[in-house]
């Protein structure tokens, strides 16, 4: 069992990805997880100042610039559009921002590849998606189930219909950076 062939590929594919991994650390100056890497491209194209502790109670930072000047904001990255979101009721930011891969159904991930991509950016007001959830009396929580109709409102990449943030031209290329 020790001797499987699988287990020898997977290690060497391993021993290629950790240099990588290293190299991305050294640029955004955390391990190459996931979140950091987008609290990391957020940053970037958004005028975002993280917070010093990645461990920051409910917001990863805040908007420096723009119409959101001072609000804090929640960075989420989901390798699929499948319409759920966590949403944490402990100290809540202003605004969540969520990176998205390509839609998909929130289904077993088994199979498929899931790259690390942007595909679509969302901006969610928190407070008016908890009121208006809650009115509907959707549970709030890990895996919160959001209906499309906020998606498409809270767009703001590629085609956005979210008025709170415009993209200027430059950050819409630097977004088409991470898109497949």
């Amino acid at each position: 069992m020790t001797d499987s062939a699988s287990l020898q590929a997977l290690a060497e594919l391993i021993k290629k990805r950790n240099p990588i991994d290293a190299a991305i650390s050294e640029i955004i100056g955390y391990p190459a997880h996931s979140r950091h890497i987008a609290e990391f491209v957020a940053a970037e194209i958004f005028d975002i100042r993280l917070h010093p502790s990645t461990n920051h109670k409910g917001s990863d930072g805040y908007f420096t610039s723009g119409n959101l000047e001072g609000k804090s904001v929640n960075i989420k990255f989901k390798s699929k559009d499948d319409g759920l979101l966590d949403i944490g009721r402990q100290s809540p930011p202003d605004f969540y921002l969520v990176f998205t891969g390509k839609r998909a159904p929130a289904e077993s991930s088994r199979g498929t590849t899931q790259p690390w991509e942007i595909a679509s950016v969302f901006l969610f007001n928190y407070a008016e998606l908890v009121s208006d959830l809650k009115n509907r009396g959707v549970k709030i929580g890990n895996a919160t189930s959001i209906c499309r109709r906020y998606w498409n409102d809270a767009k703001i990449y590629p085609s956005p219909t979210n008025p709170n943030i415009p993209l200027s031209p430059s950050q819409t290329r630097a977004l088409q950076l991470f898109n497949s």
